[in-house]
């Protein structure tokens, strides 16, 4: 039987509770020995990155296994880093891998020359763990069961820093020629060495970053100058990677206004006394994005290159320079958001395991030596980390439209005895990928940890679609990509002849990507009768360079029409309410909610959180590694201030008519509570119906249980206020007009 509702007042068993305590967030693994290592973060501890492990040795599943399940209760993992401790970088503010383990090592002798690059595994003592903690930003290390104690020192004070001055982040094991172990990071200083703090020639404060070893022994905990500098400073820096014979260093920097999807040069230096001699760039330039160089033998390096339009494997030599292995319109990396980020894993001197794709992320084994790749039958269609151990453990984190978010094993076999057929359309839209000879098999995933032990009934989840929708005056016939979630609870239906009320999110970045995987959020509101629909519009990533770069000079014009256009699409459809548009985002999401709330008629309300409301104090207030952002999404400035005053929506309140709600952070380095309070301001002026909720010691995106709660409670309230419904057990919000 089916019970008829009006669409948004659905009654659901998905509360602001379950999105807030019910899940976890998991960190990318590693195998350390016979386990596997991740982070958790804790919502209930303040949202604290905790160090966790498997609760024993993690056996390798038989490729002839039948699948297991996929979202039920897992063993607990051993919670490894004790409280208050937060593993945690601020390196960029985003930070990224923040720790690592190192196993047998104790305090070591004074560096000397660097040898082979250690790898976490193997038996025997207890590894040693290494990590930076969030509140100092200080490197810790410590062995399970023990206190961590501090590794790197306290940085002066520095005003600019706006907290630590000395921040860590990517740590490397690297072995050292006399035997003993040391951690390369990735520092980024803001003391300004010798010279002390000062301004740049661009007026902003000088900040440098570069690789650095950080002794083992505790040496440098109260002494700076035990640290030893790796590189030479840059802007940015990141991917330290180590020749196996210890001769060279790999490395890649940029420099403002670029970002790392933009231009990053690729260098490589010899190793002399622990530390890059004169090097050169061997790949990359100002127009072209180089990531993860790895190490494929003494002489040859990996590294994936946009140069063809699409983030693809190329192959660097002494001898011969650059050349790319194959050339597919598909993407083998993303966006460098995080320091730390892995795309592929090097398995022997031919062989790869990679993840590439379009709209959604696939595996495969690349041979170098051919450029064949061969895909892997994996369910998963969004990959945040993997790692293969040498007996044939692959650990995966992921997620699928039928799977949260979880840690998975699996067998991986390169040789198997018969060949394996190849599915004729790979999964995540890899048509057109190659294969010749006998595919390596992979065995159903083995579920290890997910992030939901209490996973919803799939009654109440959603059933979500990939579309494409044409671009309006495009003689070449582009599309915007976005993937539609339609209101969804098995025994409910709205009432006959209603349409329900739509909401568009837009991702942040604004360079980045949504992919299609099951999300409780969106289900929070689809099982009520709302639909969602995911809008990745030109600038994000997964769709090649040409599609990216869309973007640029064009923030706050094509995100917004392209985010109009699939509205548009979902109303001719007969999909949506075209009554009853709302749209919701965060950072740069906020800003596209902004502008299209201030520059269309096309929404009733919108939710923007922690967005970006202006420009010009936006530059000045933000962090270094977005503070020339703007210069490729709108214009350098102040040559093209005309733009910054243009495209801002702090510009526009006065045409706007609609409701607004805003989040916002009070510790949020990325986008200030400036940017949300002028244009809070705005619409009180005006008398605009809205909602300001600042979140005590949040910065940016909510982590506490609390804030997670009652940013969905308020604005699933302000959505039923504006749109016409009533959410059931949710607590009113209170609008404001003056």
């Amino acid at each position: 039987m089916v019970t008829t509702l009006p669409y948004g007042s659905w009654p659901s068993p998905i509360s602001a509770e379950l999105l807030a305590t019910g899940g976890t967030r998991l960190g990318a693994p590693q195998l350390v020995g016979d386990a596997v290592w991740w982070t958790e973060g804790i919502a209930t501890e303040g949202g604290r990155l905790a160090i966790v492990r498997s609760a024993g040795p993690v056996a390798l599943p038989s490729v002839d296994d039948g699948p297991a399940p996929m979202d039920g209760p897992s063993t607990d993992p051993v919670t490894v880093l004790p409280a208050p401790f937060n593993a945690r970088s601020r390196v960029h503010e985003y930070g990224g891998t923040s720790w690592t383990a190192v196993p047998g090592a104790e305090a070591s002798a004074s560096p000397g020359g660097a040898g082979d690059t250690a790898s976490p595994g193997g038996a025997g003592d207890p590894p040693l763990v290494v990590f930076v903690n969030f509140e100092d930003q200080r490197v810790h290390a410590f062995h399970e069961g023990e206190q961590p104690r501090p590794l790197s020192p306290v940085g002066p004070e520095v005003a600019s820093a706006q907290g630590p001055s000395l921040r860590w982040a990517d740590p490397t094991p690297v072995r050292l020629a006399d035997g003993t172990d040391e951690v390369w990071w990735v520092c980024e200083d803001h003391t300004g060495g010798e010279q002390g703090p000062r301004s740049g020639a661009d007026g902003a404060p000088h900040i440098e970053r570069y690789i650095a070893a950080v002794p083992l022994d505790g040496s440098a905990a109260e002494d700076p100058s035990a640290i030893r500098r790796v590189t030479p400073a840059s802007r940015f820096v990141a991917h330290p990677r180590v020749s196996p014979d210890a001769s060279q260093i790999a490395w890649i920097s940029w420099e403002h206004p670029r970002m790392p999807w933009d231009g990053t040069e690729l260098h490589v230096a010899p190793l002399l006394g622990g530390s890059a001699g004169e090097g050169r760039i061997v790949l990359g330039d100002a127009e072209t994005s180089v990531l993860q160089p790895e190490w494929l033998d003494d002489q040859r390096l990996l590294a994936i290159s946009d140069a063809s339009g699409w983030w693809n494997p190329w192959v660097w030599t002494t001898d011969d320079g650059a050349q790319q292995v194959l050339e597919l319109d598909q993407e083998f990396a993303g966006s460098m958001w995080s320091l730390g980020t892995t795309w592929f894993q090097v398995l022997d001197a031919d062989t790869v395991l990679v993840r590439y794709g379009r709209a959604a992320d696939g595996l495969g084994i690349l041979r170098i030596g051919t450029g064949d790749l061969q895909p892997l039958d994996c369910p998963l269609t969004s990959i945040a980390g993997m790692q293969l151990r040498e007996d044939g453990l692959l650990v995966l984190a992921g997620s699928s439209l039928t799977q949260f978010a979880a840690i998975n094993v699996a067998r991986l076999e390169l040789s198997p005895g018969a060949e394996t057929a190849l599915p004729a359309v790979p999964p995540g839209d890899r048509s057109d990928a190659t294969s010749t000879g006998p595919a390596p098999a992979l065995s159903p995933l083995t579920l290890l940890r997910s992030s939901r032990s209490d996973a919803p009934d799939p009654a109440v989840l959603p059933t979500s679609e990939s579309i494409e929708v044409p671009l309006r005056n495009d003689p070449d016939g582009g599309v915007v990509h976005a993937i539609v979630h339609r209101p969804h609870q098995e025994g409910l239906a709205g009432r006959e002849g209603d349409l329900p009320p739509f909401i568009a999110r837009v991702h942040g970045g604004p360079t980045g990507h949504v992919p299609p995987v099951l999300h409780l959020p969106t289900a929070y509101y689809t099982s009520r009768g709302l639909g969602v629909v995911d809008v990745n519009y030109g600038g994000s990533t997964g769709y090649g360079r040409a599609y990216r770069n869309r973007l640029r000079g064009q923030w706050g014009v094509v995100d917004v029409e392209d985010t109009v256009a699939v509205m548009e699409h979902l109303v001719t459809a007969g999909i949506a309410d075209p009554g009853r548009l709302a749209i919701e985002g965060g950072s740069a999401g906020g800003w596209t909610t902004l502008a299209c709330l201030t520059r269309t008629d096309t929404f009733a309300a919108g939710a923007s959180s922690f967005g970006v409301a202006e420009l010009e104090k936006f530059r000045l207030d933000t962090h270094d590694f977005e503070s020339r952002y703007i210069d490729g999404l709108v214009g350098p400035y102040p040559e093209r201030k005309d733009l910054y005053v243009e495209r801002a929506p702090l510009h526009h309140v006065e045409e706007l008519e609609v409701p607004v709600l805003l989040l916002q952070g009070d510790e949020d380095r990325i986008v200030p509570p400036s940017q949300s309070e002028l244009f809070r301001d705005a619409l009180a002026a005006k008398g605009i119906p809205h909602a300001y909720l600042l979140f005590e010691g949040e910065q940016h995106g909510f982590r506490k249980a609390s804030s997670i709660i009652r940013a969905a409670e308020a604005t699933l309230s302000f959505y039923g206020q504006v749109l016409g419904f009533s959410p059931p057990c949710v607590p009113v919000l209170e609008l404001e007009r003056g």
